[in-house]
This record gives structure tokens, C-alpha cells and sequence, in this order.
């Protein structure tokens, strides 16, 4: 090898990641045989993200397979999420593993190449040598964008576009990123459109489809970024992206389908899970929710993303799948929760909340499977914390709730949810959680069976179906009561036919009967407005 190339290799820092010492000593001799002086050698993740975080690397070439624990991607996933690499810095994967599940889940986190073992002098000395180049060519670009001067980044793209011309995809990309991040959307959409005008390329096409979302123009986004799907399959991106627009179009069923499909192409991705399952939540989609929480949880074993939430989410799911039935599947499902909880024990030791919700959501689970007797005791556990735990923060107090509201303690959970109400009178999303659970304090499943005939009830009075929409409404009533919707639905449709018929027929007196139930609704309640119009409604055609 020249001396200048020697030279090259010899200015940067470089960390080996490998569980097998054979290979970390390989190569330890094939980079110095290279220039390379500044080297160190760990077996497994931790020391390496250690090393990251108190010592500055310029390149990392890391094994994807380390055995027990975390591997290649997930201190892959870590560095770039704590920052720990700058711009300029290259991570290759080091691997012997090809597999399509392995590529895709690494290729999430963009490393900068991949190296397939076994790995030779002269195949490593090329790949870095060509890497080292390009990187030491836009060495000035990238340090300023890790000083998030974006300004004076573009400005350096611009003059190396003649400069440079090997580089300009490189440099085109990273001036359509800089622009959005600054927000100069015209600018950006015009550096992809420019790409674009020369050559179909599938991250100038979803570039341009991010700017478009950012410019409210969903319609086109969603029609190209599922044109660009079906020639792309793999491109994970343009999911994401589409999923997104699909929301934002209300569209939240189709927008879980598209990250469904996602995930069969790459699985590994924890935080496409996790959105998927939030999705499905959001769709009253359960089972799906479960499945991808359950997935979420896996993949968080080793994750900087792992978290308590993801395990009480999924034993949310499984509660609302097995809340108010007694079978088979139930009984499998509850016993899963306690999996899950216990698990969740072991991870998070010693956090005093954790232990609190994990109990809360043990306690509704015994009552759900008949075991009144072991809820009541671990209610009379939870009761003793509870009081510790001022201010409560939302979640737990919803959760409590929910637990209260089994155990048949409805005047209780009632004054736990108006105090949280009052705590969070100034936070809308709060507020209408805590509606909810107040309007709809029975399991998942009745609360779905409840709002189908709901739907149905409506279908039936918009057709003009007085008779029919009225059974359909005290259908429902028989399952929620006091749901304040379906009160006023009912006595909505009682007075169009008191108005229809111009006879009373008892029709009077039972409005009267089902706005009584909501004597006490609040005046924050979202029906509030509502309830008061039909009390006006039905004085004016009683007096």
C-alpha cells in the first residue's frame, strides 16, 4: 500500500465489535497492515457503546451476531439514537449471516455498508478506502450538520455539486433533507424534482412525498407513495410514510393495513411495531393490537427503546381480550397478562409506580377470571399505595379505575375519575380518555357491542326508522345505562316521534326518564351541550 493511503488510514479511530477473539485479532492485523494505529477490540455491546460514549470513533466495524444479548443492530440503533456517532463516522456491519429478516431489520438504522465474512486484506482495504475518501471529500458538510448549521451546510452542498461531481447523489440528498429540516419546503421539493426530472430514485420520491404531507397535499402523497410500494416493495420508508398519510386522512384502518404489510417484509423494526399497535387500538382492532404489542415487547428485549409502557400496553390488550368471558382462551390470555407483568417486575426492579399498575392491572384481571375473593386482597394492597401517590398521573388513575368498576365499586371509580377530571381539566386529550371510561365503564367486549348497535341506531333514524332505531338504542342502554350518547340518542329519536304522531304514549315521560340519568353530567362533558338542547327541546313541547 502507498504511504498517502497508509497516511489516510492512520488519522482515524477505529472500534472492532466481535464475541470471537480469533477474528478481533484478525482484524487488529488487517488494519494495521492497512496504516491504521488507533484501534481498540471489544467482545460485546456494552463496552462498545461505553467506548462510543466517552471516546470519539471514526469508524466502527461491528459483527451483527454477538451472541447473548444485544447484537449488531441494536448498538447500531443505540448510537444513532444517543448521538454517540458523529455524521462523519462509518459504521459497517460486519456478518456472516444473510438472511432476508437480518438485512432488512439492520438496513432500518442505515448503516454504511455491510462486509460479509469471511473478510480478506485486500477486500477490507478497498471497501474502507473507498469509504474513508468520501468521507474525508464531505468531512466539512457533515460537521456542520452535527453542529445543526444547516445554513452553512447547504451552502457547502451547493459548492460541491461542480466541485464534487462524484458525489451528487450524496450531495442532492442530503440538501432535499437540509432544506426540510430548516422548512424551506419550495426549495426542498424542487432539489427532488430535479433529481426526479433525471432519474426515477426512490429516496428523491419519498423526499418529495414528505414535502408534500408537510404542504397538507395528502391525496397526491398517498396515490405516489403507493405507486412507489408496489415497484418497491422493500423500501420500508415509503410505509411509514404512507401509513402517516393515511392517517392524517383519516384513514386510520387502511393506514394499519400498510404497516401490516410492512411488518411482514421487515419485522425487526421496534418502532414500526409499536405504531402498528397503537393503530389498532385506535381501529378497536384487539387482537391485532395484541400481537403487535406482543412483538413490540420482543423486540424491546435488547432495544434502547425498551420501555414499562410496551409491557403494560400489551397487558392492557390481553385484559380487553379476555375481560368478561370465562373460557379457554380467556383463562389463557389472563395467565398471559401475569406473564407479562411479572416480566415487567423483573426488568424494572425497584420502581414503585411500575409495582403499582402491575398490581392494578393483576387486581382486574383476578376479577375478570371469578376470583373476587384474591382481587378484593390485592385491591385492599393497591388502596394503602394508592394515597402515596399524589398528584396521580393519569394513566395509573384510569387503570385504577377500570379495576374499580369490576370489582362493582362504580361510586368510588366515579369520584377517582371527577377528581382526575378536575386535575386535568386543561388537557383536551386527558379530558376525553377520562369521558370515555366514565361513559363506557364495562369490558371491551360489550363497550364494541354496545357502540355496533349505536351505529345501527343511527342508520335506522337517519332512514327514518323511529321504531326500529328505538329498540335499537334501548338495546344498547341495556348494556351501558348512563352512557350520555346513547341517552340522548334515544331520547332524540322519542321526540321525533312525539313530533311524527302528535300523541304522548308514554314518550314524554320517558325523556324525562333518560335525561335524569344525566343529572349529573358535567358541564365540561362533550355531550353537555347537547343534553341541555333536548331538556329545552322537550319543555317547549310540554308547556
Amino acid at each position: 500500500m502507498s504511504t498517502p493511503v497508509k497516511s489516510v488510514f492512520a488519522k482515524l479511530s477505529y472500534l472492532v465489535v466481535d464475541d470471537f477473539e480469533n477474528f478481533r485479532i484478525s482484524m487488529l492485523h488487517m488494519l494495521r497492515s492497512c496504516g491504521a494505529d488507533n484501534i481498540e477490540l471489544v467482545a460485546h455491546a456494552k463496552p462498545a457503546i461505553d467506548y462510543c460514549t466517552y471516546n470519539h470513533v471514526d469508524v466502527v466495524l461491528c459483527d451483527y451476531n454477538l451472541g447473548k444479548g444485544k447484537n449488531g443492530q441494536h448498538i447500531l440503533e443505540e448510537l444513532r439514537y444517543k448521538k454517540l456517532l458523529k455524521r462523519s463516522s462509518l459504521f459497517l456491519m460486519v456478518t456472516s449471516e444473510s438472511s432476508r429478516e437480518m438485512v432488512m431489520g439492520a438496513r432500518e438504522y442505515q448503516p454504511d455498508a455491510y462486509l460479509t465474512k469471511p473478510i480478506n486484506h485486500a477486500m477490507l482495504e478497498k471497501r474502507l478506502s473507498s469509504l474513508i475518501s468520501q468521507r474525508n471529500a464531505l468531512l466539512p458538510i457533515n460537521r456542520e450538520i452535527d453542529r445543526e448549521n444547516y445554513p452553512e451546510a447547504i451552502s457547502l452542498c451547493i459548492a460541491a455539486l461542480t466541485r464534487l461531481p462524484r458525489y451528487k447523489t450524496w450531495l442532492m440528498k442530503t440538501l432535499g433533507e437540509l432544506y426540510f429540516l430548516l422548512g424551506d419546503l419550495s426549495h426542498a421539493i424542487r432539489v427532488y424534482d430535479d433529481v426526479l426530472s433525471q432519474r426515477e430514485l426512490s429516496w428523491a420520491r419519498v423526499g418529495r412525498n414528505r414535502v408534500l404531507l408537510a404542504n397538507h397535499r395528502y391525496d397526491e402523497a398517498v396515490e405516489s407513495l403507493r405507486k412507489l410500494i408496489t415497484v418497491h416493495p422493500d423500501y420500508m420508508e415509503a410505509y411509514d410514510l404512507l401509513a402517516e398519510g393515511l392517517e392524517r386522512q383519516n384513514r386510520s384502518g387502511q393506514a394499519q393495513k400498510v404497516l401490516e404489510h410492512a411488518t411482514t417484509h421487515s419485522p425487526n423494526a421496534l418502532l414500526r411495531q409499536k405504531h402498528l399497535a397503537e393503530l389498532a387500538e385506535v381501529n378497536q382492532d384487539m387482537e391485532a393490537a395484541a400481537d403487535a404489542w406482543r412483538q413490540t415487547v420482543r423486540l424491546g428485549a435488547h432495544s434502547i427503546h425498551h420501555s414499562s409502557d410496551h409491557h403494560i400496553a400489551l397487558a392492557h390488550a390481553l385484559c380487553d381480550l379476555s375481560d368478561g368471558e370465562k373460557d379457554e382462551e380467556s383463562e389463557a390470555l389472563a395467565h398471559e397478562v401475569t406473564a407479562v407483568l411479572d416480566n415487567m417486575e423483573r426488568q424494572f426492579s425497584d420502581n414503585e409506580v411500575i409495582e403499582l399498575r402491575s398490581l392494578i392491572i393483576q387486581c382486574r384481571i383476578k376479577a375478570g377470571l371469578g376470583e373476587a375473593e384474591e382481587a378484593n386482597s390485592i385491591l385492599e394492597s393497591i388502596r394503602e399505595r394508592i394515597h402515596q401517590t399524589d398528584p396521580m398521573d393519569l394513566d395509573t388513575g384510569l387503570d385504577y379505575a377500570k379495576s374499580l368498576y369490576r370489582l362493582d365499586h362504580a361510586s368510588e371509580a366515579i369520584r377517582l375519575l371527577g377528581h382526575l377530571h378536575e386535575q386535568y381539566r386543561l388537557n383536551p386529550e386527558a379530558a376525553r380518555k377520562i369521558e370515555n371510561l366514565l361513559d363506557e365503564p364495562v369490558s371491551f367486549r360489550m363497550k364494541i357491542k354496545a357502540r355496533g348497535l349505536n351505529r345501527e341506531g343511527i342508520a335506522d333514524f337517519e332512514s327514518g326508522a323511529f321504531k326500529q332505531a328505538e329498540r335499537t338504542f334501548s338495546k344498547a342502554l341495556e348494556i351501558i345505562p348512563n352512557h350520555p350518547a346513547l341517552n340522548l340518542n334515544l331520547v332524540q329519536v322519542l321526540i321525533k316521534q312525539y313530533e311524527e304522531t302528535g300523541t304522548a304514549d308514554m314518550l314524554i315521560e320517558r325523556c324525562q326518564h333518560h335525561l335524569s340519568r344525566l343529572a349529573a353530567l358535567p358541564e365540561q362533558h362533550g355531550q353537555y351541550r347537547r343534553y341541555l338542547a333536548l331538556q329545552r327541546k322537550l319543555k317547549a313541547l310540554t308547556s
